[in-house]
């Protein structure tokens, strides 16, 4: 069962906002997942895919879109992201949202899946909060900025100048040009060139997944590469014939590696507590 789309306000940045958010799977027994979307997405942009992926995991799912995108409030009109916009997210937004939902993450802790933007923020949630995970999904994670990245991301602010993708992503955002500007101004700031979270990843002790696309537009493999060179117990998974979006691209290959790392983690996480209580 999938509840309503509603409304929650918390204090972020100075002032109140407002966001929207989704229970997905309410009546599941399974743990929950929170879903973190990408640089450009929103809770709508998802469409079904955390519905599916919470049915083939028997998990429940929280979706919500961050500020700036979907209906959530929008950037204040002179609000400029800086260079650690993610960190704020990961440490202070996300945090502030589980506590207003009333996620017990000591006693319940969730799962994060995370796609592109997502993904890096799923990584600093992790890092800075290694006790409040029971594991992490991340889709195409940035965990340093690439050439490619850069490229890509200047090649999409022509488009949006150039063709109707304003439209287009207006059927998915209330203020398209608050999601969109605020993310691609970031992106490519000077300034941010030197963006990295390669050494916060280290203090991941969670299980970790992390997930690339082989054609990947927006990133290289050294991401997921990286990844797995600083946290030990990461797994990754390289899709072929896959984008910068495996939950587009792959959906079902992506369902299916998903719910056997939740379940491996879940069945271990089992088998050491019942150890550890003998």
């Amino acid at each position: 069962m999938t509840a309503a789309i509603e409304f929650i306000d918390i204090d972020w940045d100075g002032r109140r906002i407002s966001l929207e958010y989704q229970w997905i799977g309410v009546e599941a027994d399974g743990p929950l997942i929170v879903f973190l979307h990408e640089g450009l997405g929103s809770l709508a942009m998802w469409k079904d895919f955390p519905q599916r992926l919470c049915q083939a995991t028997g998990s429940r799912g929280l979706v919500y879109s961050r500020p700036g995108y979907g209906a959530s409030s929008a950037r204040a009109a002179d609000e400029k992201w800086d260079v650690d916009f993610m960190h704020r997210q990961a440490y202070d937004l996300l945090p502030a949202l589980l506590e207003a939902l009333d996620v017990d993450t000591g006693c319940s802790p969730p799962w994060l899946f995370g796609h592109s933007d997502g993904g890096s923020i799923a990584l600093l949630y992790a890092a800075g909060y290694p006790d409040a995970l029971a594991g992490l999904v991340v889709l195409s994670p940035h965990i340093m900025v690439e050439d490619l990245t850069v490229a890509s991301i200047a090649q999409a602010r022509q488009t949006y100048r150039q063709t109707d993708l304003k439209q287009k992503l207006g059927r998915y955002h209330a203020d398209a040009d608050s999601a969109f500007w605020g993310w691609n101004d970031i992106w490519l700031l000077p300034a941010f060139r030197d963006w990295s979270i390669e050494n916060e990843i280290v203090a991941i002790a969670c299980p970790l997944l992390a997930v690339q696309g082989i054609d990947d537009e927006y990133g290289t493999l050294l991401q997921v590469h990286g990844i797995a060179q600083r946290v030990a117990q990461a797994r990754v998974v390289e899709l072929s014939d896959c984008g910068h979006s495996p939950h587009r691209d792959q959906p079902e290959e992506l369902i299916r590696q998903v719910a056997k790392f939740i379940g491996d983690a879940s069945a271990e996480s089992g088998l050491c507590a019942a150890v550890s209580s003998a």
